[in-house]
């Protein structure tokens, strides 16, 4: 390893397991300090435990590592402070943090409950936004900034089956852009060094194993060092990204912008005039989603 993360302070949500385990590995081989936060629940959020955090800590120790767990439902705010405040209360700072920690209710949108739809969301977003904002109210105070690296993924584009979890990965792609634009602003004013990224990953874990179709995919392993880079100096001015990372590829998303438009003759459009002029000026634009969507089940229907 080179170090890359010499000297630095990184909290890791779910860190015990999964994409979370190898990314908190990844970060104490480049010399991270690293707190292993997670709760240790099962897919659906049930039955805590602090085992996975301790094992994770073990195994940074084991191998000359520095490393603290603490267990906590990431939805609530006071553990987001908590896991700020366990960095710097161990070792003088928070300089970077991760936030894989997630959970699954999968159900078709008609069907789901609203303890399916708050839990997810809970977990996922407000997840972020609890160890986000108590990070970065450290990091703008501090000489050496910070780093804010967020877990979304494809499927914030949309999702048949898990409604809950496309808004909720939706909104982190939205929090973390608003993060970046606050980490540009206080950058700007000649404060200190803020980003705030999203990595879409996709990987062989338990939340991918009930997936009904082939996907591309790869080892939990390969998406740690895309966060060992946006934590890092070297991935110091990249801001308001997504990446996604599967196997050995890396790709970048784009921003969203409006693409055409039209006008009114009049003070304003009528129903019959946009029925008339959509069509044949702005139109729609293509969703991808839908259409892997119909060929799938085009795939599924042949057989």
């Amino acid at each position: 390893m080179s170090g890359h993360l010499e000297g630095r302070t990184i909290a890791v949500t779910g860190g015990g397991g999964g994409i979370g385990r190898a990314v908190s590995l990844a970060c104490a081989a480049e010399g991270a300090s690293v707190v292993v936060a997670d709760y240790g629940v099962s897919l659906d959020g049930s039955d805590p435990s602090s085992e996975v955090a301790e094992s994770a800590v073990e195994a940074i120790r084991s191998a000359g590592g520095e490393a603290i767990a603490v267990a906590g439902d990431v939805s609530r705010f006071d553990v987001g402070a908590a896991i700020v405040e366990a960095a710097c209360d161990q070792w003088g700072s928070i300089d970077g943090v991760v936030c894989p920690a997630g959970v699954l209710r999968e159900r078709m949108l008609f069907n789901m409950s609203e303890d399916e739809w708050d839990h997810v969301v809970a977990v996922h977003l407000k997840g972020h936004f609890n160890v986000y904002r108590a990070a970065l109210a450290r990091m703008r105070k501090q000489p050496s900034g910070g780093s804010l690296v967020g877990f979304t993924s494809g499927a914030f584009s949309a999702s048949t089956a898990q409604a809950n979890y496309s808004a909720a990965k939706g909104g982190i792609v939205s929090l973390t852009r608003s993060a970046a634009m606050t980490a540009a602003s206080i950058r700007l004013r000649g404060g200190p060094a803020i980003n705030a990224n999203c990595i879409a990953p996709t990987a062989r874990t338990r939340m991918s194993e009930n997936v009904p179709f082939e996907i591309e995919t790869g080892e939990p392993e390969a998406v740690a060092p895309m966060a060992v880079y946006l934590l890092s100096d070297a991935g110091r001015d990249v801001n308001a990204q997504i990446y996604t990372v599967v196997g050995r590829r890396i790709s970048v998303w784009n921003q969203p912008e409006e693409v055409r438009s039209m006008w009114s003759a009049g003070d304003r459009w009528t129903p019959d005039e946009i029925a008339e002029s959509l069509p044949r000026t702005i139109g729609q634009e293509p969703n991808p989603m839908i259409a892997d969507l119909e060929r799938r089940m085009a795939e599924m229907a042949g057989g």
